[in-house]
């Protein structure tokens, strides 16, 4: 299956990356973190990466999602990810992601758990 991917904004500020395919090493993960980095370097500080259409992940696309979720917390914004199932949820539960990146049934409850405190929280480092 060939990795494709989409965006588009939900209420005024949160961004949503559908990703769909395989996570894995090679090309399409390179373009897929330049597309998610693009938007945080464009002024994105709400988003939701939605893996349900993620068959496959591998360590490198672990790797990208921590590196990008990193890049997000450093410019005080917020990366979650959403949408993770079957085989994909359960690596990402074995190497406890949700420790360092929000881990969300589906993007309905990522978008809900975004708030303008959070926000100002994360700005200003508490």
């Amino acid at each position: 299956m060939i990795t494709e991917t989409k965006t588009h904004r939900v209420e005024p500020d949160i961004t949503i990356f559908e990703i769909s395919g395989r996570l894995n090493l090679g090309n399409l993960l390179q373009s897929a973190e330049n597309a998610i980095q693009s938007l945080i370097n464009s002024g994105s500080r709400k988003l939701v990466i939605d893996l349900s259409g993620i068959t496959a992940i591998d360590s490198s696309g672990i790797g990208m999602l921590l590196s990008c979720a990193g890049q997000m917390d450093q410019l005080g914004g917020q990366l979650r990810v959403a949408g993770a199932h079957h085989t994909v949820a359960k690596v990402l539960q074995t190497v406890r992601m949700d420790r360092i990146v929000p881990l969300d049934a589906d993007v309905a409850l990522s978008c809900g758990s975004f708030s303008s405190r959070d926000d100002i929280s994360n700005r200003s480092g508490k």
